[in-house]
């Protein structure tokens, strides 16, 4: 037997403790059939096979994205995007020129914006928005997705006024007279959300093959997909997935998650965790405790500094959290929750704890979207309960700027904890949180190994003493994403018989003195079930 392709003259990192770097490997029928050094591997290059110089270029296992909204995503791609936007000219310009080119009749849709780099930290209001777009209904979420901005259209339209009552789990911000101001604070974003048209299915395929693209390009292989649609685009949204698959133009493998308090349709259906094939699969499910740091809605055992006596929300109720969580864990789901504030973590590691003796059979897995702020107290609970830590790194250099305004230093020393957790015996998954912060891996990676603040404020590190290695942060990119899905058989280091899922890089990221350029490395190639679905060559000679 021959090879499809063999890939020689390499340095290929496989993530195996007992074969760590190979030459060469052998591709045949999507798995790797063979690697080794390039004499071990050559017997498998026939009269057809192709054969690939990588001219000593580095291969890493395929990215897992642990952590992503990729349909949110891909509409982002399409829509406006405000996070880089330096000050309130170029916001307005921006949705100006949105406004100009968005067909009429549309809401004016997107955001992404950061009111800590535009507005100094000041939050935008309806009155802002209207200075710029005021004859239709914008709607533009915040960055961290947990808060959103309407103009006065947008407010009137959902019947948003100073008489509206507050919305369990959210906040409508208000001025001195009660008016709301435009901002709408997680659960309360639902007020104005149930008003706005669901993307028909040629915008959500539209979405879907942009978010596709744009994966390929930074070497990310699979995807663990929070989602967060409506339960009619999620629908949509599977069939549009269901019919890429069937034509072979899945360049990604997805595992699209539920919403946790609507296990039961998945439940219902006898619908279990893995259930589908090797590109496409459900079965698990995503809830919330809290809502995010940037809001101020994360919730906190003390409160928020300069807050009054603000904490923080539960977006969902305790008890009814843990009722869902055990009647998904009963049904053969796998669980993973949203928790950031250090509260909201140690009450979801007290109910998976509780949980945890209640059903025999494997292990569950148990994860903690997010888990950015912990006490140190809670560290080892996660290797002692069995939950993984599902971490997004970028979130460091990117909250660094402003986190300690929020909940002061101390609480800042514990947070974001990799090296702890790590010490502590936890498993990470490392993600992007997508459309949240970028989905490259590699920005990832280097926020996770030199912690350096977006700012320019802390060039040795915030907190320098939670850095990791580099080997450490690819590793979670890899095995711990993979594990993280229950396929670490299949996928996340490089071994015969796993899926060729792997990443050709411009640069040796493990080589001491390439290290401080992480973030400037780029993907040259990235293979998926043996199949090159980008190549940086092609792509620039227009291919």
């Amino acid at each position: 037997m021959s090879a499809e392709v063999v890939y020689r003259n390499g340095r290929i990192w496989t993530g195996v403790p007992t074969l760590p770097e190979v030459e060469a490997l052998a591709v045949g029928q999507g798995r790797i059939l063979a690697l080794g050094r390039d004499a071990e591997v050559q017997p498998w290059i026939g009269a057809g096979t192709q054969v690939v110089d990588l001219d000593g270029a580095r291969v890493v296992p395929g990215f897992i994205d642990a952590h992503v909204h990729f349909l949110g995503g891909g509409l982002q791609l399409l829509r406006v995007d405000l996070k880089d936007a330096a000050d309130e000219v170029a916001f307005g310009r921006l949705l100006q020129q949105y406004d100009q080119r968005t067909p009429r009749g549309r809401w004016l849709l997107g955001g992404n914006w950061d009111h800590e780099r535009t507005f100094n930290g000041q939050l935008p209001t309806a009155a802002l928005l209207d200075k710029y777009v005021k004859d239709r209904p914008v709607f533009l979420r915040r960055y961290d997705g947990h808060m959103a901005v309407a103009n006065s259209v947008a407010l009137r339209l959902s019947g948003i006024s100073a008489q509206t009552p507050e919305v369990p789990g959210g906040v409508i911000d208000r001025d001195a007279h009660g008016q709301p101001t435009g901002i709408l604070r997680d659960n309360a974003m639902a007020l104005v959300e149930r008003h706005i048209p669901e993307p028909d299915t040629e915008e959500i395929a539209e979405a879907v093959r942009a978010a596709l693209a744009h994966a390929a390009e930074l070497g990310v292989t699979g995807v663990d997909d929070m989602d967060g649609s409506s339960p009619e685009t999620r629908r949509r949204l599977l069939r549009v997935l269901q019919g890429l698959y069937r034509q072979g133009r899945l360049t990604c493998r997805i595992h699209l998650r539920w919403p946790l308090g609507r296990y039961k349709e998945l439940a219902d259906l006898g619908i279990e965790e893995g259930f589908g094939n090797d590109w496409l699969r459900l079965g698990g499910v995503k809830g919330f405790v809290d809502g995010s740091l940037g809001s101020s809605t994360a919730r906190m055992f003390e409160p928020y500094e300069g807050g009054g006596d603000n904490r923080g929300v539960y977006v969902t109720p305790r008890d009814l959290l843990e009722q869902w969580i055990r009647g998904a864990d009963a049904a053969g789901l796998h669980v993973c929750v949203h928790a950031i504030g250090d509260e909201a973590n140690a009450v979801l590691l007290d109910i998976y704890s509780a949980i945890q003796p209640t059903r025999g059979g494997p292990e569950r897995r148990w994860r903690i979207e997010h888990a950015q702020h912990l006490r140190p107290v809670d560290y080892p609970r996660f290797r002692q309960v069995g939950v993984i830590a599902s971490m997004q790194p970028y979130h460091v250099i990117d909250d660094g700027r402003w986190a300690e305004n929020r909940i002061g230093k101390r609480r800042c020393a514990s947070s974001y904890a990799f090296r702890s957790l790590l010490d502590a015996g936890a498993v990470l998954a490392f993600g992007s949180d997508w459309p949240v912060a970028p989905l490259s891996p590699l920005l990832g990676i280097d926020a996770a190994v030199h912690r350096r603040t977006l700012d320019g404020k802390h060039p040795h590190g915030w907190f320098p003493q939670q850095r990791i290695s580099v080997s450490e942060a690819v590793r979670a990119y890899t095995w711990g994403s993979a594990y993280a899905t229950w396929t670490e058989r299949e996928r996340g280091t490089l071994a015969v018989g796993k899926w060729a899922d792997f990443v050709v890089l411009d640069r040796d990221i493990f080589a001491p003195d390439q290290q401080e350029r992480i973030a400037q490395t780029q993907v040259l190639r990235t293979v998926v079930g043996g199949k090159t679905v980008y190549d940086r060559q092609e792509k620039k000679g227009g291919k």
